[in-house]
């Protein structure tokens, strides 16, 4: 019995020591791991910090360049309607060419991807995250005109589908054609070269109007030629008939054109409206009631289809051709008797000011229309007017300069009825006063001597730019 009792305590002890060994062993590698983790370096620890911890302040430069790229990582892959991309800039442009979202489709993505959007897009800032990538803060009317031998986008030779030859200087006597080298530079922010691609690929399934006088006309021309290169194209289709636009009996030309592009279901199309107010024919007269107070029925109608809408309106603004065209002023749907408004300047500013606060009124209803007041062409007439004698005859390219310096607009009045609405301003005036050698002058098809135009332009030329710096605000 003793000798058994001594093996069971040999056998206790045995158990005993074997603990304790097993036990020391798993204290040590303990201690060791809690002893190396302390010389970890802090930037192999960042990711394992959560969001709220992320978010915090931290005043240490180190630490706050481990956040970006902490936020890098978060976006390295993020699905959006259904596609990967792959970092923020691809979720933008991935959001833009997706066509119209509606913000409860965005909550979506803020919800499914928290970490990811909520460390890049802060919730006070604006959903629409393709105006990030559009230089929203960019004047693009302060700048200078520099020399580009890859201007322009098209020849003045061709476009004959879209082009009036009367606008193709090419096709004149002129000789000189170094304005069309001459392109428009930013001073602040760096302008997204135009290509006939990238335009019909942000514009797919969207319709651009031009809506004003004759230089809105040029303008649409001129896009339509840089869209297509100059290049015939039977594939674009004329849905002019879809907006009225049909030319009526005896009329030498309809009230504007529309065209589609099918591969992109582009459209782009010019109304003819020189005073951007309703005309109406008054009963029993050859007069015709120019209501100041109301926008033209054109986009009273059609506003709803438009997604970029350009407005224009100025040269026609004077007593010569409100009595040429038999206009007669109206105001609340009688003849004006406010002296004020009797005034050519008055009256101008007074619709200018209407038609843009309608438009402005209707944009809460159609949060994808973008809408544009374009500030006045200037005319260049040397030495008398148009019917006077007046003459554009220089053909040495920024004699009066080459750079716009101001940050204000030249032209005042469209500065004043955009301000405080969502109608944005194209613009142009201040960078076209420069360019007095691109009118279309003296030249003609014909070569008959005559008056010269020193208010339409040469196509290629202005207009191209006034398109170009549209381009990149849409």
């Amino acid at each position: 019995m003793k000798g058994v009792t001594q093996g069971l305590k040999v056998t206790q002890v045995s158990f005993i020591l074997i603990g304790l060994v097993c036990a020391t062993v798993l204290a040590l590698t303990w201690s060791k791991t809690t002893f190396l983790a302390s010389f970890i370096p802090i930037q192999n620890r960042v990711l394992q910090l959560g969001p709220e911890e992320i978010s915090g302040s931290n005043t240490s430069a180190h630490a706050g360049l481990k956040q970006v790229e902490l936020e890098r990582d978060f976006t390295e892959n993020v699905t959006i309607t259904g596609k990967e991309v792959t970092g923020v800039i691809a979720e933008q442009e991935s959001y833009e060419l997706s066509g119209r979202q509606n913000n409860s489709k965005q909550e979506e993505i803020v919800q499914e991807n928290a970490p990811t959007v909520k460390s890049v897009v802060p919730r006070d800032q604006p959903r629409n995250l393709s105006a990030t990538t559009r230089n929203e803060g960019c004047n693009y009317a302060k700048g200078k005109w520099v020399i580009d031998d890859n201007w322009p986008v098209y020849s003045g030779f061709g476009c004959s589908q879209w082009l009036s030859p009367m606008w193709a200087c090419r096709l004149t006597q002129r000789t000189d054609f170094e304005y069309e080298k001459l392109r428009w530079k930013p001073k602040d922010c760096k302008m997204e070269g135009f290509t006939g691609s990238k335009f019909l690929e942000r514009m797919t399934d969207k319709t651009l109007a031009f809506v004003g006088d004759s230089l809105g006309r040029q303008q649409f021309q001129s896009l339509m030629c840089m869209v297509t290169g100059g290049q015939h194209n039977p594939d674009v289709l004329d849905v002019g008939h879809d907006y009225g636009l049909v030319k009526s009996r005896g009329s030498i030309r309809p009230d504007g054109w529309a065209y589609r592009f099918p591969q992109t279901n582009t459209t782009i199309l010019y109304y003819w409206s020189a005073s951007l107010c309703d005309l109406e024919p008054i009963a029993s007269s050859s007069d015709i009631a120019m209501h100041l107070d109301r926008p033209p029925a054109f986009l009273r109608r059609f506003l709803h289809k438009f997604d970029v809408l350009v407005l224009n309106t100025g040269h026609h603004w004077n007593r010569g051709k409100l009595k040429a065209n038999r206009w007669v002023m109206h105001v609340g749907g009688v003849p004006n008797t406010n002296r004020k408004l009797a005034t050519i300047g008055g009256a101008k500013d007074f619709t200018v000011r209407s038609t843009v606060k309608w438009v402005d009124s209707q944009l809460p209803s159609r949060p994808g229309l973008k809408a544009f007041l374009r500030t006045l062409a200037p005319r260049h007439f040397f030495n008398g007017e148009w019917n006077t004698g007046g003459t554009c005859d220089n053909t040495t390219p920024l004699s009066g300069g080459k750079e716009v310096a101001q940050d204000e607009s030249s032209d005042r009045l469209a500065a004043a009825a955009v301000n405080g609405t969502f109608v944005k301003l194209l613009d142009i005036t201040a960078l076209s006063q420069l360019r007095d050698e691109g009118h279309i002058s003296r030249y003609s098809i014909k070569a008959t001597p005559g008056v010269q135009d020193c208010l339409h332009w040469c196509l290629p030329g202005i207009p191209d730019t006034w398109n170009e710096i549209l381009f990149n605000q849409i």
